[in-house]
């Protein structure tokens, strides 16, 4: 599925949910899909099924995923609330990184540039771009 860097300075949880964040939102994992088991997840991984817990129960309180008791854990399908609610958060979050950049002298071309990057990468890109 993925490895993990276990010499990081970032906790190993941490790297989990941000690696199944970038899955979710990639759409490898599609909405309503089956995560593997916490069990089956730590012995790929080789990590303490706690960890694993951990990181399932911090994408849950973030909306990326669900549970249901016996079932186990999917993807959440996204809703325009929770959406919304995002949205104006990470437009927070990016005023901030832009003023930044821009302050360390990040010209407005290299941003689009990079902007245009990622959404090709993640499938938003226009056909006629």
């Amino acid at each position: 599925m993925f490895e993990l860097d276990v010499r990081s300075r970032k906790p190993i949880y941490e790297q989990l949910v941000d690696k199944l964040k970038e899955l979710i939102i990639t759409e490898v994992l599609k909405p309503d899909e089956q995560l593997p088991s916490v069990r089956i997840m730590a012995g790929q991984l080789t990590i303490n099924p706690n960890t694993i817990q951990k990181a399932y129960r911090e994408l849950e309180i973030q909306g990326y995923i669900y549970s249901i008791k016996g079932k186990g854990s999917f993807v959440s399908p996204s809703t325009p609330k929770q959406n919304s609610e995002k949205v104006m958060k990470m437009k927070n979050d990016l005023i901030k990184l832009l003023s930044e950049a821009i302050y360390l002298g990040i010209t407005a071309e290299e941003i689009i540039a990079i902007i245009k990057e990622v959404e090709a990468g993640i499938g938003g890109g226009l056909p006629n771009d």
